[in-house]
């Protein structure tokens, strides 16, 4: 069937980036990619096999049938509204927070979310084998022909409705882009103080492993699951120069005392 399906990706970032070339290579032809920048579609069709840049939206005489939004959030409503696509479409979105019904003001009978679950970067390369995708749809062949191509892609693929997609969403923000500025926000602190990053690196894999082996909430430690006022007071004197990170400081030792702490 990977034979019948060809795809359109609107949208170059770090998602399609991947994506594209995943579904290319599990044969499902990825015939055209459109961007507002073209250069960035045209370096993502050079990683395709026989994809060309397509200048507009209007994709009303193309050979696709599947056309993936991989946009940032905020720019999916207006592609929906400016996109014009063959009869019998499929128009999918890879967003973790819009609804599914965002797509309906492309006026198409056949929408669904395609939500791979991970984070992404051009540099990085990423095995879709392992990656969730969580997907959704308003219609029985809407979802068959999603379906086909998760499966042959991923081997962990889920039915989800907006509203869980959404809590997925958020809980990987805070696991995933929250945890990561954490990393940041601790590599600048040993840098100001002529220190290597590389030596937090044992304690942070101990972490990660900790809380996937045993649990996150079993795995915290630390002076504000201790309640040990007298180091997080010596802590925040530390970074008294700092009030930015001084607040952050505050706010989650504060919410792990709530839930942790000794009175």
């Amino acid at each position: 069937m990977s034979d019948h399906i060809k795809v359109s990706f609107i949208g170059s970032g770090n998602l399609a980036w991947h994506l594209a070339p995943a579904l290319d290579n599990a044969g499902f032809t990825v015939k055209e990619v459109y961007s507002r920048n073209p250069r960035h579609a045209e370096a993502l069709t050079g990683r395709l096999y026989q994809a060309e840049v397509k200048a507009t939206l209007d994709f009303s005489t193309s050979g696709s049938s599947v056309f993936i939004i991989a946009t940032s959030d905020d720019a999916i409503e207006e592609v929906a509204t400016e996109i014009i696509l063959p009869d019998e479409a499929f128009l999918l979105h890879t967003s973790g927070s819009q609804p599914l019904r965002v797509l309906e003001f492309a006026a198409i009978d056949n929408i669904g979310s395609f939500y791979p679950l991970q984070t992404f970067s051009k540099n990085k390369r990423v095995d879709f084998k392992i990656i969730p995708i969580f997907l959704e749809s308003n219609n029985e062949e809407t979802e068959k022909t999603m379906m086909t191509l998760a499966n042959a892609i991923s081997n962990q693929v889920q039915k989800i409705g907006s509203e869980e997609r959404k809590a997925l969403h958020v809980a990987a923000v805070f696991a995933s882009n929250f945890a990561n500025h954490m990393l940041t926000l601790s590599k600048e602190i040993l840098k100001k103080n002529n220190l290597s990053f590389d030596l937090l690196k044992p304690l942070i894999n101990e972490t990660i492993i900790k809380g996937l082996t045993i649990g996150p909430e079993n795995a915290q430690t630390g002076p504000a699951m201790r309640s040990d006022l007298e180091i997080l007071d010596n802590h925040l004197e530390f970074l008294q120069d700092n009030e930015n990170l001084a607040e952050i400081y505050k706010v989650i030792s504060q919410n792990i005392i709530d839930r942790y702490g000794i009175d």
